[in-house]
């Protein structure tokens, strides 16, 4: 506030009314888990608002989401490198011993809880599908 960053500050307010909701909503303390959770979620909603908006060609839009976006990345975990992730999916398959694709919820049951806010989950599920069916 005192640096009248007020873009930031526009979305720092947003992700703490998105966790004043959903602490309203369930009617407890969200723990860092849950924290994460909403974090992503609301990468997630910034993802597909910039691919709609770079359709529609709303570049000033796009900037937009773009900065906030980076703004919310800040609050995530440190993320993982492609290495760790695969070496994650390795140890997962080997737990799980899947029969092939159709096992694969299985394996992200797995890799869920480990890699949650660490890693995009959409190249995860990917990759684990890859390895599945080749």
């Amino acid at each position: 506030m005192r640096a009248k960053d007020s873009a930031r500050l526009s979305a720092v307010r947003l992700l703490l009314a998105a966790l004043k909701q959903k602490e309203v909503d369930e009617r407890k303390e969200l723990s860092d888990a849950d924290v994460v959770s909403v974090v992503e979620k609301m990468i997630k909603q910034r993802r597909e608002s910039i691919a709609q908006f770079e359709q529609a060609g709303r570049k000033d839009l796009v900037d937009a989401e773009k900065f906030e976006l980076q703004v919310l990345s800040g609050y995530l975990p440190q993320q993982m490198s492609e290495a760790e992730i695969s070496q994650a999916v390795e140890a997962a398959m080997s737990e799980a011993k899947p029969a092939g694709i159709k096992d694969m919820g299985k394996v992200m049951a797995l890799l869920k809880p480990r890699l949650a806010g660490r890693a995009d989950m959409g190249k995860v599920s990917s990759l684990v599908r890859s390895r599945l069916s080749g």
